[in-house]
């Protein structure tokens, strides 16, 4: 949709009053030519007070999508050398949700070479039928045969939604396969649900985290949406593997690719908070990194590893590789305990589905209380070393 000029129309009088007319000084008219620039806000008051039939507005004419035609909800089975990463699974789950609401099959789409292991492991966690491009070419993640194998999938099964861990790979992968079909994406989803029309309603925050937005991509598929790590769950394997494998025909031109891979350098093993199963969170409740001596008891004594917040990574106190939430990591452990956090939804996001949240806050009405599972209302300079004292005294 949007403005139309009819220039036969256009006049010295008509021209310059429409230049006039526009508020955002959108319009000009130089040259006996009348231009609308991008300074346009669609307000229509020169379509609706202007000169008639000089500008007119008129709706885009959109070609409806039999929605009949897409079936399935996939999964992008997410593997490095031959491993598939863990949100792979947590993802089989929430599509087997998804799928039930409007009975469709569940897909996994695998890309690699050797994928007979993954395969077998793929189906035994539900999977009705499992997609796969095996070529020695395809050992290794290349951006360029992997969309093409990825598009054949896609113009052949024609599957109607489709999840995307939010790994390195699937960051990359999925917006380029998305562009490819002119299709929408939604990145790092909290919440996915399904509609009875097949609609997937992609749920995450928006504007700063003050709401969570509900995206839906109406008159387009497949629909896209990345997930990070420890927002699902996985299911469990099934007791008998009823689904099968498809091997799809990798055609060489597909293959071709205008990168090289000249050697590939494994990065040494770091943190990973989203395997921890016992962190101890802080915020900025701490005030020097100096108190963080007494943080760093506690969680020694818990078994646990230490994450924070973001105001804490930019004030460089803490690497980015301890940060929780939407731009930092998504974690699930079995017990977190936050310390002068005040609750941010972007810091909860990523840490709402923790087995046992024990929350200290001198503020009784912090919002990290509203998640708690146990809530601490005190100065955390004194309730840390009461902490530490009570479980000395435990052991």
């Amino acid at each position: 949709m949007g403005l139309k000029i009819n220039q036969n129309l256009v006049n010295d009088n008509t021209g310059k009053a429409l230049a006039d007319l526009c508020p955002f000084k959108a319009i000009s008219y130089e040259n006996g030519k009348l231009d609308i620039n991008a300074g346009c806000k669609l307000c229509k008051l020169c379509v609706r007070t202007g000169p008639s039939g000089v500008i007119t507005f008129e709706e885009e004419k959109v070609e409806l999508i039999n929605k009949d035609d897409y079936k399935g909800v996939c999964v992008y089975a997410d593997s490095d050398h031959g491993v598939i990463h863990k949100v792979t699974f947590e993802l089989i789950g929430k599509a087997i949700e998804l799928a039930a609401v409007i009975k469709h099959p569940v897909y996994a789409l695998l890309i690699g070479d050797n994928c007979k292991e993954n395969v077998n492991e793929l189906l035994s966690y539900g999977v009705d039928k499992v997609f796969v491009y095996e070529d020695k070419a395809l050992a290794d993640f290349d951006m360029e045969r992997y969309s093409n194998c990825f598009a054949d999938f896609i113009e052949n099964i024609k599957p109607s939604s489709i999840l995307v861990g939010a790994t390195n790979v699937g960051r990359c992968l999925a917006p380029r396969v998305a562009a490819r079909f002119h299709t929408g994406l939604t990145a790092d989803c909290t919440r996915l649900e399904m509609k009875e029309n097949t609609d997937l309603v992609q749920i995450r925050p928006a504007f700063g985290g003050n709401i969570m937005a509900q995206i839906i991509n109406p008159n387009h598929r497949p629909q896209f949406c990345t997930v990070r790590y420890k927002i699902f769950d996985a299911p469990k394997k099934v007791a008998e593997v009823k689904g099968e494998a498809e091997y799809r025909t990798v055609k060489p031109e597909w293959l071709k690719s205008n990168v090289e891979v000249v050697e590939i350098v494994e990065k040494p093993k770091e943190l990973d908070i989203s395997e921890s199963d016992v962190l101890v969170a802080v915020g900025r409740g701490i005030k020097t990194a100096e108190d963080l001596e007494m943080v760093k008891e506690l969680a020694d004594l818990l078994g646990a590893n230490i994450a924070c917040t973001r105001p804490l990574v930019e004030a460089n106190i803490f690497d980015a590789k301890h940060q929780i939430g939407l731009s930092g990591k998504t974690v699930k452990p079995k017990l977190i305990i936050t310390l002068g956090i005040s609750g941010a939804i972007q810091f909860v996001a990523g840490m709402k589905d923790s087995g046992c949240i024990i929350s200290v806050n001198s503020d009784p009405n912090a919002s990290i209380f509203d998640v708690a599972n146990y809530g601490i209302v005190g100065d955390i300079y004194k309730v840390v070393p009461e902490l530490i004292k009570k479980l000395k005294e435990a052991r």
